[in-house]
């Protein structure tokens, strides 16, 4: 059917055809993981009156939900739905260590671009702050894993030590500049930058790696940034 959608990750791509609805979780149709973090029922999709719908039946997480070019975001809590208007959808999440990404294809968008996007200024719509180069390795450091992985599926996140390791930081330059970036974010509206006193750490740090990668803060192109941040460290200490 041309108005069917289809879920893609980690290499495997599920059909989903209007009347079913699709549930994405622990559980389900796409049973994606057996991390207890993450809700035996967390997403759904459904076609109603012609418009796909992407909802969070979860009742703790959220997903970043993004087009594939990076220029429009939106952030899922639970509760919430959206429209599927592009031909292409990606899907960020995390549960406790683990960050998820899914893309969704619909066959017959309502929304079709009629201007083509270059990327030659590596900049985006969304997510165009500016960072200093320590900042932008910081956040190298944290979604190295996601930017490596080839396609969709699941990455274990660093701890800020493994990160500020990876740089070859002291873990408290390390927090410094995490501190200043979420607070960057936070200024400008991004949402999850800031929360309780027991949550803050953790969920900022998962939250700060879906916007990156969604926003195209930093790609796969950026990679090389690291080892070079590490030589120049170990340069400075002989």
């Amino acid at each position: 059917m041309t108005d069917e959608l289809t879920v893609e990750f980690a290499g495997e791509a599920f059909t989903v055809e209007p009347g079913a609805v699709f549930t994405v979780g622990r559980e389900g149709d796409l049973a994606i993981d057996d991390n207890l973090f993450l809700h035996r029922h967390f997403l759904t999709i459904e076609n109603v009156g012609g418009l796909w719908l992407l909802s969070n039946v979860g009742s703790r997480l959220s997903a970043t939900v993004t087009d594939t070019g990076g220029r429009v975001q939106a952030w899922l809590a639970p509760g919430a739905r959206l429209p599927l208007v592009f031909a292409a959808t990606a899907v960020i999440f995390s549960a406790g260590p683990t960050t998820y990404e899914l893309t969704i294809h619909v066959a017959e968008p309502a929304f079709r671009e009629t201007q083509s996007f270059g990327d030659d200024d590596g900049l985006s719509t969304i997510g165009d702050v500016p960072l200093t180069h320590s900042q932008r390795v910081m956040i190298l450091a944290l979604a190295e894993p996601v930017l490596r992985r080839e396609g969709t599926g699941m990455s274990e996140l660093p701890t800020s030590a493994q990160a500020a390791e990876r740089l070859g930081w002291t873990l408290t330059r390390f927090n410094r500049k995490l501190d200043n970036v979420c607070d960057k974010l936070d200024r400008i509206g991004v949402p999850g930058m800031r929360g309780g006193v027991r949550s803050y750490a953790t969920n900022r740090r998962v939250r700060l790696i879906e916007h990156a990668i969604a926003a195209r803060l930093v790609t796969r192109e950026d990679l090389p940034l690291l080892d070079q941040e590490r030589e120049a460290g170990a340069d400075d200490d002989a």
